[in-house]
């Protein structure tokens, strides 16, 4: 999560902001069955959402903002005079931000499969009454793009000024761009990749197995009961390390010692970064459902763009877009490395689409797309203001 304090958005928060709910089924009938990219079907679906801002009488300013893997709808502002915690994006929405709210209407909803509000493996599956755990179907980032589709739809909007979103927000802005290229008038990849490599997958897998051998998961079926919390504790506690740097943990931490002048000579956190991990790891066990968790990652690795939309071809997936691509990656994210992005800018330019490239030197790895960034800021700020007044003026 970002590291934002109150001072640097002082006077630009959206305020307070509160979490709504949409729910549907398929095309036909808001409670039928929605199919899925798996076979299966499922319904009806909730949607958690949130919105910022105000759409225009033309609707033409509405942005989607896509979270990543741990993330939920709550993007921006706060929501109680007692809760004051602001949302994971602060830094960057809000009136006078990178994605202005005094001139866009900014949309983020919790992914289908999450944990947040949103329909996943947690919420009670109306066949039985109880909730679904791993009866719940395995969902593809296609199916929450397609589910999110539904909730623009609700809202009036015909077309997106853009799609905006990191990680796993971005693949999901890569899904939109190719799946509905014409509602996306510009797109908005950071710090992500068309697909994942091996050692995404392998990453995810030694999470994954933290969870499954938690005795607490017992098969998915732990509610109302004791919660895996160890093995997503852990699961967390990985991801954590794959987000920041060698010399973000350098300068965070060092060899520095936790409120001791000694070793312990035991397993006790005798050293700052071991305390870190473990307070990492037990906020996420309490606001995280361990199978989301599963499901989500599964997603992530199953997403391949190529292989979806281009026949196995990246170039042919990209052939399929219409909009204009600011692509943006961090010099130390060694999870998504430039590589992965200019791949994306590539296989644009090889169709002949509209695309611009930026690598922002950052050394926080690749949670910096969440930090603070004026170079990120105005990168963003100029993309959006350029396709508005495009739209504004009848182009694309």
């Amino acid at each position: 999560m970002s590291e934002y304090t109150e001072s640097e958005a002082a006077g630009q928060t959206v305020g307070q902001t509160r979490k709504r709910f949409f729910t549907f089924g398929d095309e036909a009938s808001p409670f039928a069955p929605f199919a899925l990219e798996s076979g299966a079907s499922l319904a009806p679906i909730t949607l958690a959402y949130e919105t910022y801002g105000v759409l225009s009488e033309a609707r033409d300013n509405a942005i989607y903002v896509a979270h990543a893997l741990t993330g939920d709808s709550h993007a921006a502002g706060y929501y109680s005079g007692e809760d004051q915690r602001p949302g994971w994006w602060e830094s960057m929405i809000g009136p006078g931000k990178g994605i202005d709210t005094d001139k866009y209407f900014v949309i983020c909803a919790n992914v289908l499969g999450g944990c947040m509000g949103s329909t996943g493996p947690g919420s009670i599956d109306p066949a039985t009454g109880a909730p679904y755990g791993l009866s719940f179907p395995v969902v593809t980032i296609g199916d929450m793009v397609r589910a999110q589709r539904r909730l623009i739809d609700h809202l009036g909007v015909d077309k997106l000024l853009a799609v905006i979103g990191g990680s796993m927000g971005g693949m999901q802005v890569l899904e939109w761009a190719t799946r509905y290229p014409g509602r996306v008038r510009a797109a908005v990849p950071l710090a992500t990749s068309a697909r994942h490599t091996a050692l995404h997958i392998a990453f995810h897998e030694v999470a994954r197995q933290a969870i499954l051998a938690d005795p607490d998961w017992n098969g998915g079926d732990y509610y109302g009961r004791a919660n895996p919390v160890h093995g997503l504790a852990v699961a967390r506690m990985i991801g954590h390390i794959t987000y920041l740097s060698d010399e973000a943990m350098r300068h965070k931490f060092g060899r520095k010692l936790q409120d001791k002048e000694a070793k312990s000579f035991s397993f006790d956190a005798d050293f700052q970064v071991e305390s870190y991990l473990r307070y990492q790891g037990q906020k996420f066990v309490d606001r995280f459902d361990a199978n989301s968790f599963l499901y989500i990652t599964r997603a992530a690795d199953y997403f391949d763009l190529a292989e979806v939309h281009g026949q196995g071809s990246l170039a042919g997936a990209m052939a399929k877009t219409e909009c204009d691509f600011l692509i943006v990656s961090f010099t130390s994210d060694w999870l998504y490395p430039t590589y992965q992005s200019k791949e994306l800018l590539k296989a644009l330019k090889k169709n002949g689409r509209e695309a611009s490239f930026a690598e922002i030197d950052a050394k926080w790895g690749h949670d910096a797309f969440l930090l603070p960034s004026p170079a990120l800021t105005e990168l963003i700020r100029g993309h959006l203001d350029k396709n508005l007044a495009r739209a504004r003026a009848g182009r694309g």
